[in-house]
């Protein structure tokens, strides 16, 4: 295997990453419409993986999983936008969403309840439970958040500049860590309960609604509001931007 410049590497293999890339196939897959096939995340994960080796230059296998991972995760989200899954319009009404958490945080100083963020939407809670579902799939960070675009190197690649970076835990360094445990900690019980169990515990949407005795499409209302939350939060802090 080459890297950009030419140059053999010999310490990554392909064949040694596949089974990650489907790892994080089955874990995305698990959280998706049933119309989304499994093979297709995976053919893009598989660019992904090649693309993370050809760019990656320093050869300790821990730090070259954590940039893998993420070029893997990038390359499936992207072929999920190109597939208009995650439409644009999903995370401009997620950041309405944001930006009433972040008013309301201000007024009240403290988490605003579910009817509260309602109410500032101009929504009843029946309405603004609907608006949750109907918009559900939105990440906690995007590339876009970062302020990379198609004339500026991605935001990986500016955070695995030098030879001994690897670019989340340049990110976590910078003190991103600390805001979104913050973040966590200052989530209302359930949003937190439900995002330790999605993130932690790796469990799907129904297998949650089984432990909490709610509906799967509850869960998955809680779940959007948790990351409007958190994104609410990060953004107050500057962490990220609008997009």
């Amino acid at each position: 295997m080459y890297d950009v410049n030419g140059r053999q590497n010999t310490a990554l293999r392909f064949e040694d990453y596949t089974d990650l890339v489907k790892k994080i196939a089955y874990q995305l897959k698990a959280k998706l419409p049933d119309n989304i096939e499994e093979d297709d995340l995976i053919q893009a994960g598989m660019l992904g993986l090649l693309d993370a080796i050809n760019r990656y230059e320093d050869t300790q296998q821990a730090q070259f999983e954590t940039y893998a991972s993420l070029r893997i995760r990038g390359a499936m989200l992207d072929e999920l936008r190109s597939m208009d899954w995650l439409p644009r319009s999903v995370r401009e009404n997620m950041r309405k969403i944001e930006n009433a958490v972040l008013v309301l945080q201000k007024q009240l100083s403290r988490p605003p309840g579910e009817q509260e963020i309602a109410t500032q939407l101009a929504l009843s809670l029946p309405e603004y439970r609907k608006f949750l579902s109907d918009n559900s799939g939105h990440q906690l960070l995007y590339l876009e958040d970062f302020g990379s675009d198609e004339n500026e190197d991605s935001f990986l690649d500016r955070f695995n500049s030098g030879k001994d970076e690897n670019p989340l835990s340049a990110l976590l360094e910078s003190g991103f860590k600390d805001a979104l445990i913050n973040a966590i900690n200052a989530l209302p019980e359930k949003d937190k309960l439900v995002m330790s169990l999605y993130y932690e515990q790796e469990l799907n949407l129904k297998e949650i609604g089984a432990v909490l005795e709610i509906s799967e499409s509850r869960v998955s209302q809680i779940h959007s509001q948790a990351i409007g939350r958190l994104r609410s939060h990060l953004k107050e802090h500057t962490w990220i931007g609008e997009v």
